[in-house]
């Protein structure tokens, strides 16, 4: 079957899987043994993972896992590109096209909310922001940004963490450059995949506590294993302030380990905050889909039938 019968005969094809779920939580072991089960083909969706740069501190998938199923979009973009939600999503769309197309299951795998929503529910058709807007943006400090933003758009700044730089200051410009917030614009979002292709679709899920634990114990891992030389050396190559990079978790801790500001052990503790802040995120990101995702207890290994199919 060629590609151009993937986009034609859609119906025809096999069906797309998507485990999700907070990290250290253990999707990574239910999509590698269905991928063994099924012959698939496991495809990442977590937004630190895709770096060449970091390996150790993302906790990619070790070579004894790479050799068991084939993975896609791990490690393939260096930490000097300005890699985005929206690249991602055309690269995965790809991915899934490629496999399903060879007669094969592609595997999503991961707990990066914006990747999956975007990949699913497609990208908002924004215009090109105007650069001198976007440079008065981002030259501000975000507490003025996300105060000018609620006067600008309410409900951006309503909805949005106060200390998210990044987010804020998107949608700080999108509304200065376009004269429409975000959130219209994203009503209008074109080129997801739900509704064109059958996805099965689960979540794993533990306890708050057990998280954590895993997540403490993780941590030691990789502080042991070799990230903080992998953040050193991605640190040394001295790239730009906004490369998104430089704001996976873990690295601005070690970062400042690295410049002497802090000691091995505060920065094991601040990583360890923020990965259980983002777990949080994570876990209310997923609760917002358990109505209509199958929840996977850690030690379950489902099939493939037995994930609900979205609508």
């Amino acid at each position: 079957m060629s590609h151009s019968n993937a986009i034609d005969h859609p119906e025809s094809l096999p069906e797309v899987a998507l485990i999700a779920g907070p990290t250290a939580g253990g999707k990574s072991a239910v999509a590698l043994d269905l991928a063994e089960r099924t012959g698939g083909i496991i495809v990442n969706a977590d937004a630190s993972q895709v770096y060449a740069d970091l390996a150790v501190i993302t906790a990619r998938p070790p070579a004894e896992e790479v050799a068991r199923a084939p993975h896609r979009l791990f490690g393939h973009v260096d930490g000097a590109e300005d890699y985005s939600a929206a690249r991602w999503a055309t690269e995965a769309r790809a991915e899934i096209d490629a496999a399903r197309a060879q007669g094969q299951l592609a595997i999503l795998v991961g707990g990066t909310g914006l990747y999956l929503d975007t990949l699913l529910h497609g990208i908002a058709p924004v215009p090109d922001i105007d650069p001198a807007i976007r440079a008065a943006v981002r030259a501000m400090p975000v507490s003025q940004s996300h105060a000018m933003l609620i006067t600008e758009d309410p409900e951006a700044a309503a909805r949005l963490r106060p200390t998210d730089t990044n987010r804020v200051s998107r949608a700080l410009e999108v509304v200065r450059s376009t004269g429409a917030p975000l959130h219209i614009w994203q009503t209008r979002r074109e080129g997801g995949i739900a509704g064109h292709m059958p996805i099965r679709a689960g979540v794993v899920l533990r306890p708050r506590p057990e998280l954590a634990e895993r997540a403490a114990i993780r941590l030691d891992a990789m502080l042991a294993g070799g990230a903080i030389e992998e953040v050193a050396a991605l640190i040394e190559r001295d790239l730009p302030a906004d490369r998104p990079v430089l704001r996976a978790l873990g690295v601005p801790e070690l970062d400042a380990l690295h410049r002497g500001e802090i000691d091995r052990a505060e920065a094991g503790a601040r990583i360890l905050k923020a990965t259980l802040a983002y777990q949080k995120r994570q876990l209310t990101w997923a609760r917002g889909r358990q109505a209509g995702w199958t929840i996977i207890a850690p030690d379950e290994r489902p099939d493939l039938a037995d994930l609900s199919l979205l609508g």
